[in-house]
């Protein structure tokens, strides 16, 4: 694939309870899942505090690098959430309260006989130029400014946002991938994977060492978005793969 054809996206992690363990990330593989599905490389991760200048020094250099950025974390009711005020000041633009969300939360508010405050309505603070991403679950939207998009941190709140987002993208080629297992270590195969991978530089090559298995084993992933370029450097995986069983008087179980 050329790099003209490529789609990119960078996520960013944003929260204190995700750098000192109390809560456990799930958005990052959510995204990742959402990407391949699109076409889109998720190419960078970032995971930062709450902490203004860090959120906006993320923000700028990851939507520079990718056609897309996500955020995840920070858009909610309380002082420590910041997220909006640092994607307002990386855009250099102001931050109102933006009449249609409020107008969805105090919608489902007035459903749930949920009181109207200054707090709550921190959600309805929107950048300046912004276009809201609904949420069906709790109603606070959030927001795409530029190429960033800014999302709950909520699991099941960004995985609706996720799907909102959906028809507003461009994919790329869909990336399909092949997996081979080797009953072997990884140190049996990985010059040869090497070689190969060399042969075949536009199919991307991993290898990943499974343990609890009784013996080593090695699964060996190849993803391209070229199916012949992918099938024929498969093949040639297999083939280096029954040799190293081969060497090593390995049977492989029948699966």
């Amino acid at each position: 694939m050329s790099s003209t054809d490529r789609v990119t996206a960078g996520l960013l992690v944003i929260g204190d309870e995700i750098l000192s363990g109390r809560t456990k990330d799930v958005n990052i593989g959510a995204t990742a899942d959402f990407c391949t599905d699109l076409g889109i490389d998720l190419m960078e991760v970032r995971i930062v505090a709450d902490i203004e200048d860090d959120i906006i020094a993320a923000v700028n250099a990851l939507r520079q690098r990718y056609t897309y950025v996500f955020t995840t974390g920070g858009i909610g009711p309380t002082h420590d959430d910041i997220t909006a005020d640092a994607i307002a000041k990386a855009f250099g633009v102001a931050l109102p309260i933006n009449p249609q969300a409020r107008e969805m939360l105090e919608s489902r508010w007035k459903q749930a006989g949920t009181e109207v405050n200054e707090a709550r309505l921190r959600m309805a603070r929107i950048p300046d130029g912004a276009d809201l991403i609904v949420n069906s679950v709790s109603a606070a939207p959030g927001f795409r400014i530029g190429n960033v998009h800014v999302m709950a941190g909520v699991p099941v709140i960004m995985r609706a946002m996720l799907e909102a987002l959906a028809p507003t993208l461009t994919g790329g080629k869909k990336v399909l991938s092949v997996a081979i297992k080797a009953w072997v270590g990884e140190g049996s195969v990985g010059s040869q994977l090497g070689e190969i991978q060399a042969q075949y530089p536009d199919v991307k090559m991993g290898s990943y060492p499974q343990m609890g298995t009784g013996r080593p084993t090695t699964e060996l992933v190849l993803r391209s978005s070229d199916p012949m370029r992918l099938e024929e450097a498969a093949e040639k995986v297999r083939e280096m793969v029954n040799a190293a069983h081969e060497k090593a008087g390995v049977v492989p179980p029948q699966e």
